[in-house]
């Protein structure tokens, strides 16, 4: 049966960027391993400082964050020394493990080039890699699969579905997929795996005679096979997997423990995250601590 149907929610991660913001949600924390969702854009035309639109660096711990754009473009910077611009089409794996702080940046003048769009989602740890070393990886299109169909064209950002994998690096079982339906078209999810959702970027779909409109996530139980129909061309991001436990989540912190949280909030305070060695004359302080790490009360928005 579908278990929920989530509304994006407008959140901002900079001070020209506002957000959908999908995952988390009240009733429903995580989707497999996925505990975060932002969605943004489309931006197309530049703000007077385009400096604006920074996020700067900040920390995160217990987590691999996934940057994926459909248009324009963003420099990431982080502790490792990394510094990579990524473009539409690739995927951007960045484990953060015991810690690790990262900057995005809107510095080249193509940034805006086609419509900036970005989604960007947090992928939960198992317990036993919460304190992985750091890392992070850049795979290109022509390293992740593409299926086409009539009406259908999906490219596997991650995990395996429908017979497809590739060789992003994940820690647990998952699936997530950028698919384009041509109007008319039907689909259907994965069925290997636990929790299943999709992400309508845009158009719409109908399920049981139902229409759903864009900025809407569909969330399904194991066993049931939705039959997917697009009403309009559609963009869908297909994610889902095994769950991994009960995780807190504050700010830019996932932990399953809630003194590891405690802990990250004083290690970014007294600077033992380090900042980015080619991004370090500014970041984002910690902010006020307005609710608990068990996420019973509204916790700070998150950033990217």
């Amino acid at each position: 049966m579908l278990d929920i149907v989530i509304e994006a929610r407008s959140a901002a991660i900079s001070a020209a960027v506002r957000v959908k913001r999908i995952l988390p949600f009240r009733l429903r924390r995580m989707v497999g391993p996925f505990i975060f969702m932002d969605h943004a854009g489309p931006i197309a035309d530049a703000p007077p400082n385009m400096s604006s639109l920074d996020v700067l660096p900040h920390p995160h711990i217990g987590l691999s964050t996934v940057s994926y754009l459909f248009g324009g473009q963003v420099t990431h910077r982080d502790s490792l020394g990394v510094e990579q611009l990524i473009r539409p089409g690739e995927v951007n794996w960045m484990t953060a493990g015991s810690g690790i702080a990262h900057s995005e940046r809107f510095e080249d003048p193509s940034a805006l080039s086609g419509g900036l769009e970005m989604i960007q989602t947090w992928v939960a740890l198992p317990e036993k890699d919460e304190e992985a070393a750091p890392s992070f990886h850049n795979y290109r299109p022509e390293q992740l699969p593409v299926f086409t169909d009539k009406g259908v064209w999906m490219r596997l950002i991650a995990g395996n579905a429908y017979g497809l994998q590739n060789d992003v690096r994940t820690n647990s079982p998952l699936f997530y997929l950028h698919v384009i339906l041509q109007q008319g078209a039907t689909f259907g999810l994965p069925k290997e795996h636990s929790e299943r959702g999709f992400y309508i970027v845009k158009g719409s779909v109908e399920l049981s005679g139902i229409t759903y409109n864009q900025g809407k996530m569909l969330v399904f139980s194991k066993g049931v096979d939705p039959l997917i129909r697009a009403k309009e061309d559609t963009t869908l991001m297909l994610l889902g997997g095994e769950p991994l436990g009960e995780r807190f989540i504050w700010w830019n912190f996932v932990s399953s423990r809630k003194e590891r949280i405690e802990q990250a909030k004083e290690d970014w305070t007294q600077g033992r995250i380090i900042l980015p060695p080619n991004d370090n004359k500014e970041f984002i302080p910690l902010p006020d601590d307005r609710s608990k790490p068990a996420g019973s009360a509204p916790t700070p928005e998150p950033l990217s």
